[in-house]
């Protein structure tokens, strides 16, 4: 039976259909940082470029390899690229799309780091940028140049939680034969299918929902046509950012539950967000189940889920959000998200601790804003710990 004949959660459980050749139920660690060639004497085309086989494991690895298959089959891609960390797949993409001249045109309230990198530096090698809110199509019309060769979108943006309107852009986006890679780490492929919305590229970082046991740090890229996959690849082979291994086999494990996890952590999200809406001390609420969030129904069309990501203002600003985060007691004060565990930060001064104040506005990074990162706990459990804690504020 073909992969996709099947249902999601069993394409997760079972991969690609691959067997081990040895009869191993789990695909196992190659640990190991060279290959051997078969000998010439054997008919073997045994010499480097000529082999079929593997090389090196910073060029490939079969452990590597099921788990990018896995996470290209589960976004209908054509092939998947893992790397180091969430921010080594940020930088093969700029690597591999940008150069002196070159224009992106981006979220303005973009996960921190990919941001920093691009202003701080590439922007020293003549890579120009314009950040705005991708949420308003109009914006993005405005910011497009005749040297964009990119637009990175990240929906639902961290930490503002909104929705870009994926469709509506990549239609405007190809018509200027302008690339466009869509950051999923929010939603996983288990909520959100970019590269069947037109995207060209999706990046994720495995950190989060897809390993989803804060273990491992990782990234990755599945591209929709072979010649962005040969291009990504073979940027991430020369600039040594492969994944070990070891870490792949985690995350591949970590892959495996990824939908029962979302849909325990959905299910707590949606009831930890009408608490909040509803509480006197919260003065806002970002959360696409709710009908307050401004692209709602955008939501519904776009994703199979609202998430396990709240954002969240106090009434009493920033010092409030202070005695909410330092009061907690099951709730994590950490950044990261997408776990097991519910994880709760203040961007301002944690992720996004970087950008310029003018950069957090633009943004709409605010100083009372709280990001909740919703885990799999009991939501009871959940609930009564951020009561206790709002009481305290």
């Amino acid at each position: 039976m073909k992969s996709k004949e099947t249902g999601f959660n069993s394409r997760l459980v079972h991969g690609t259909g691959k067997r081990d050749p040895l009869g191993s139920v789990i695909t196992p660690i190659y640990q190991t940082s060279t290959f051997s060639f078969e000998s010439a004497e054997h008919g073997a085309k045994c010499f480097a470029g000529e082999s079929d086989g593997y090389i090196y494991t910073r060029i490939g690895n079969p452990t590597n390899n099921d788990l990018e298959k896995s996470i290209a089959d589960m976004e209908n891609g054509f092939g998947g690229i893992v790397t180091s960390s969430g921010m080594g797949a940020v930088n093969t993409l700029y690597l591999a799309y940008l150069g002196a001249g070159k224009h992106i045109v981006s979220h303005n309230a973009v996960y921190g780091p990919a941001r920093g990198l691009i202003e701080g530096t590439y922007s020293k090698f003549g890579v120009e940028s314009t950040y705005v809110d991708t949420t308003e199509i109009n914006q993005v019309i405005q910011a497009i140049r005749s040297n964009t060769s990119m637009i990175y979108l990240e929906t639902p943006a961290n930490p503002t939680i909104g929705i870009s309107d994926i469709p509506a852009i990549v239609e405007i986006a190809h018509q200027h034969n302008i690339k466009v890679c869509v950051d999923n780490t929010f939603c996983s492929p288990y909520l959100q299918n970019p590269l069947d919305m037109g995207a060209d590229i999706v990046l994720h970082s495995l950190t989060k929902f897809i390993n989803g046991h804060a273990d491992i740090v990782g990234g990755a890229l599945v591209t929709k046509t072979e010649e962005d996959y040969l291009k990504l690849r073979s940027m991430m082979v020369i600039s040594g950012c492969n994944m070990d291994p070891h870490q792949a086999f985690l995350v591949r494990r970590g892959l495996k539950t990824l939908g029962i996890r979302v849909d325990r952590a959905q299910e707590n999200a949606i009831k930890v967000a009408s608490f909040l809406e509803a509480h006197p001390k919260v003065a806002w609420v970002m959360y696409p189940g709710l009908k307050s969030h401004p692209q709602h129904e955008l939501a519904k069309r776009l994703m199979r889920g609202p998430g396990a990501m709240i954002s969240f203002g106090l009434s009493g600003g920033l010092e409030a959000g202070k005695k909410l985060m330092n009061n907690v007691k099951l709730c994590i004060l950490a950044v990261s998200l997408g776990g097991i565990e519910t994880l709760i930060q203040h961007p301002a001064s944690m992720t996004h601790s970087k950008l310029s104040k003018e950069a957090k506005k633009q943004g709409g990074i605010s100083d009372d804003l709280v990001r909740l990162s919703v885990g799999i706990e009991e939501s009871e459990d959940i609930l009564e710990d951020l009561s206790q804690a709002l009481d305290l504020v």
